[in-house]
């Protein structure tokens, strides 16, 4: 009986990291876990990491929309442009990235990225 429960336990755990990778949403229930300081090594290493990629990215798509935008309206149209562009590569990335670390996770893989794991470390 022990090893069911045990069984079932993982297995929500797992579901859980999983809400913790849906893209601008899991950043919640991430941050909600490192706040409460629950969950195992695993929950709380992807909620780390999590917040670390989606503060990254917010912060990204904020620069990169306002400076565009603010080249656009001073008549450099160009170089406003290529800040969009690039905003909207970061915004496709950090999607990708996210539903990437899914497949691993389904997969049953270690989720690490290089360099943004490294600094996902040092939160608490």
């Amino acid at each position: 009986m022990d090893n069911a429960d045990g069984f079932e336990n993982e297995e929500i755990r797992r579901l859980q990291i999983f809400l913790y990778l849906i893209p601008v949403f899991g950043f919640f229930p991430a941050c909600w876990t490192l706040y409460q300081r629950k969950g195992n090594y695993q929950q709380r290493a992807v909620s780390r990491l999590v917040v670390t990629l989606t503060l990254g990215w917010v912060l990204g798509y904020v620069l990169l929309g306002t400076e565009g935008q603010a080249m656009i309206e001073g008549r450099s149209e160009l170089a406003g442009l290529s800040l969009l562009l690039m905003n909207g590569v970061l915004t496709s990335s950090y999607f990708l990235i996210n539903l990437w670390l899914m497949v691993q996770l389904w997969q049953r893989q270690p989720l690490r990225l290089p360099g943004i794991s490294r600094i996902a470390r040092h939160l608490p």
